[in-house]
């Protein structure tokens, strides 16, 4: 094998990695997201976990973070929750630094 084809090969696993810990972080993130916002919405114990898990799978709805918003903000304005889009964006970028990590440390 030449070393053009090993450093091909080398940036091709190095890319598929990275798109894995990417896929990991953003669930773990949504999932963060869905228990904050549980308990927001008041839940806790099994019920914040099975909503935690909705909002996960709402994130393959559509691509990017849009369908996850919508469900939380449209959750929030049925109990008459103020939070605003903007602070739920802060905190899902929040997460993502949180989530980011627990995936690089191997959690």
């Amino acid at each position: 094998m030449s070393e053009i084809n090993k450093r091909e090969e080398g940036f091709e696993k190095k890319f598929a990695l990275d798109e894995e810990q990417k896929f990991k972080a953003e669930a773990r993130r949504n999932r963060l997201l869905g228990l904050w916002a549980a308990e927001k919405l008041g839940m806790s114990g099994d019920a914040a976990t099975a909503y935690a898990k909705e909002v996960v799978a709402a994130d393959f709805e559509e691509a990017g973070d849009a369908d996850v918003l919508h469900k939380i903000t449209t959750d929030f304005a049925a109990k008459n929750i103020a939070v605003t889009e903007q602070a739920i964006r802060a905190k899902m970028s929040e997460l993502l630094a949180v989530a980011a990590a627990e995936v690089k440390a191997g959690k």
